[in-house]
């Protein structure tokens, strides 16, 4: 039986990502392990810095040492972190968290197709984009008042402001929702917009049990 390690640098990840297992893949083995101070010190500093690189690198080491068949980060913004880590980890599959997605979009808009990026994490905007491919064009959205919603517990306001924001990317091919949290406001994206909508938990789940096998 595969074990996934799933590493966080936001509690509301969490929820999402167990929900795609149990849906696509309930034989996995989960394990979760969160650094919620990661987010706040990349929000506090403005930047990546070379600690949260060696913080990452402990916390997939630690995962790696536990047995696991592969890592599955799941927050959006620390990008180069997660490519250290999968520099120092080669032997078993260590995913970004969007990047079974972004295979996705590829395949649903095409090489030269216009991609809404929404996000409920500031810095995800600045990291996530380029991680596109190059032909592609991408519309970065903020849902500013989402997350703060969804930390307070107020799932359905986090979904309004996430439907709302997304109606400034009507004019694409399809929407992305850049945090794993996002995932619960698919159906109101979709509803607010008439655009197909793709969450990240699910694209990743379905590319570990490809690459795993199983």
């Amino acid at each position: 039986m595969s074990r996934i390690a799933l590493i966080h640098a936001l509690k509301p990840s969490i929820p999402a990502i167990e929900e795609a297992f149990g849906r696509l893949w309930p034989e996995a083995t989960l394990m979760n392990l969160l650094d919620d101070s990661l987010s706040a010190d990349l929000a506090a500093e403005g930047s990546l810095t070379p600690g949260m690189t060696q913080r990452f690198l402990t916390l997939a080491r630690y995962a790696v040492g536990t047995g696991a068949d592969a890592i599955l980060f799941t927050c959006s913004a620390f990008g180069p972190c997660i490519d250290a880590c999968a520099a120092a980890f080669p032997h078993i599959p260590v995913l970004k968290p969007n990047e079974a997605m972004i295979e996705d979009a590829l395949a649903l808009a095409g090489p030269a197709g216009k991609v809404g990026l929404l996000a409920s994490f500031a810095p995800t905007l600045d990291s996530m984009p380029p991680e596109f491919p190059a032909g592609m064009t991408v519309v970065p959205c903020l849902a500013t008042g989402a997350l703060p919603a969804l930390n307070k517990g107020d799932g359905a306001g986090h979904d309004r402001d996430a439907a709302s924001a997304a109606l400034a990317l009507k004019d694409c091919d399809v929407i992305a929702l850049a945090q794993f949290s996002l995932s619960r406001a698919a159906g109101a994206v979709a509803a607010a917009t008439g655009k197909t909508v793709l969450i990240t938990p699910d694209s990743a789940v379905r590319k570990l049990r490809r690459l795993l096998g199983a």
